[in-house]
């Protein structure tokens, strides 16, 4: 009896194990740059600290992250450079500079930014297969993030710029 048990239990662990991991799985088409990454997670590690880092953001008036001109409605081809260029900002500045004494907090910051690493070494390999080029648009885009996030007094910016990630981690998951 315990013989055709034995490959049932067996087929169940593996499948356990391979799906449970790319439960969360999103397909990034950036142009023609196409990455895999786990959104959902990313997600869930920002819902944990949302309430804790807008609360810090005294700034109501501003937005770095314009949802009307900077990120949506952004070409295909210029998707993949406006990322990579993103995500060097919040690693290298936003997550880098953030200060908190709360360490769930830090903890969550630190999942968040080796997501972003991850993801930023395949955006690599893309630049350098040729397939995330940097267009006028992307410049453009980016420049303009980047003068609002400057608008702002420094420790101003790193709240604003990591209190608006949803809208970036929304951004991401609507490319096509």
């Amino acid at each position: 009896m315990k013989g055709p048990g034995l490959p049932l239990c067996f087929f169940l662990a593996v499948f356990s194990l391979f799906w449970t991991p790319s439960a969360g799985l999103k397909t990034l088409h950036l142009g023609s740059c196409v990455i895999t990454t786990n959104l959902r997670e990313m997600k869930n590690g920002f819902s944990e600290i949302r309430d804790s880092v807008q609360a810090k953001d005294e700034i109501i008036d501003h937005r770095i992250l314009r949802k009307t001109e900077s990120l949506p409605n952004t070409k295909p081809a210029d998707q993949c450079c406006l990322l990579r260029r993103l995500l060097r900002l919040y690693l290298d500045t936003v997550f880098k500079n953030y200060r908190t004494s709360d360490l769930h907090i830090l903890r969550k910051i630190s999942s968040l930014a080796n997501s972003f690493l991850t993801i930023k070494k395949d955006l690599r390999l893309c630049h350098a297969h040729m397939t995330c080029p940097c267009g006028e648009e992307a410049t453009e885009k980016y420049s303009q993030i980047l003068s609002h996030f400057e608008e702002l007094k420094p420790r101003e910016a790193v709240v604003k710029a990591l209190g608006e990630l949803d809208i970036l981690l929304q951004w991401m998951e609507e490319t096509r």
